[in-house]
């Protein structure tokens, strides 16, 4: 099967189909529709490496991610994917689990496809491999970096808000023992929150003791180890926030193990708010980041990139969602 017969059976020129096929804005709603459903009766699959070098795009994207593990990716990963589908584009994904070599062969993958663009979803990329995307002209967009450069858009969390929110929420039921498990410090992401919870707290004139705030490493079982560390200190805080919500999750059985009750003895609040969260017993507390804004924000952003729409930076706000893990203290 080829393009011609794809071309007789929609009744257009074999250079119609070819912009079909190639996402042209020349080619009208209802010719396109012509185009595609020849295209599927036929079973005919384009030459995607011959499209790209005639058009000069491969119709492919690039998503980089660190921990395909934790669930707020794959949640991620299926909102970019849609976004990309619903505009005929295909999406290369990679997972660094945040290895600097694994990241670099992630990346240098993207660029022997000749993506379209990259959306790097994870800690810093050596330099070296940035400026080979930058002389291939892809256009970059970063999630929680730290780097600021004139060819790289980004993404900004407002940490400091939902951090705001949730110390806030906390204070206005009667807590003044609040403790935080923290993130990575390597982690840019996880530094600003660490940050926000303490600046919270001082606002507040609450006192915020050395063993209340303990080092997580983002995952369940950090979660755990150091939800136990804190357990053994006295006096034990009222309500504990943390860096994520795996983190939270970890802390919660700890909490359990303990004999102690959620929200009864110790209040939990979260922070992502993946799905597993309104699942969990109790349900968590917890600060949202909305997944399908921020793959949208990032899909639409390298396209007018492609487009030399220029560079952006790209506010991503938050939402505290309250649940049954905190209530007044006892």
């Amino acid at each position: 099967m080829n393009i011609k017969e794809v071309a007789r059976v929609a009744k257009v020129s074999t250079a119609t189909v070819s912009r079909t096929i190639n996402g042209s804005d020349k080619v009208s709603d209802e010719t396109a529709l012509r185009v595609r459903r020849a295209i599927e009766k036929l079973r005919y699959y384009p030459d995607t490496n011959a499209r790209a070098l005639g058009s000069g795009r491969s119709s492919l994207y690039g998503l980089i991610i660190s921990d395909i593990t934790n669930p707020f990716f794959p949640e991620l990963v299926k909102s970019f994917e849609d976004v990309a589908m619903r505009h005929g584009k295909e999406v290369l994904v990679a997972n660094t689990s945040y290895d600097p070599v694994r990241a670099e062969h992630c990346a240098r993958r993207m660029l022997q496809r000749k993506v379209d663009g990259v959306a790097i979803m994870t800690s810093e990329m050596h330099s070296r491999v940035l400026e080979d995307f930058h002389q291939q002209r892809i256009p970059l967009i970063f999630l929680d970096t730290a780097r600021s450069a004139k060819e790289i858009s980004r993404l900004v969390i407002d940490y400091q808000s939902g951090i705001e929110a949730a110390v806030e929420h906390l204070h206005s039921i009667g807590h003044t023992s609040i403790a935080y498990i923290a993130g990575p410090s390597k982690y840019h992401s996880a530094k600003l929150r660490e940050k926000a919870f303490v600046k919270g707290m001082q606002r507040r004139g609450l006192a915020v003791p050395a063993h209340f705030i303990q080092k997580g490493d983002h995952t369940i079982s950090g979660g755990y180890q150091a939800m136990v560390q804190m357990l053994v200190t006295n006096p034990l805080p009222k309500a504990v926030m943390t860096s994520n919500d795996l983190t939270a999750i970890g802390a919660m059985r700890a909490i359990h193990e303990k004999g102690l009750r959620i929200p009864k003895d110790i209040s939990l609040v979260g922070f992502d708010d993946i799905t597993v969260s309104s699942y969990t017993q109790p349900t968590l507390t917890t600060v949202r980041i909305p997944r399908n804004e921020i793959a949208e924000t990032a899909f639409y952003t390298l396209v007018d990139m492609q487009d030399k729409h220029g560079i952006k930076v790209c506010p991503i706000h938050t939402e505290l969602v309250i649940r049954d893990s905190t209530a007044p203290p006892a």
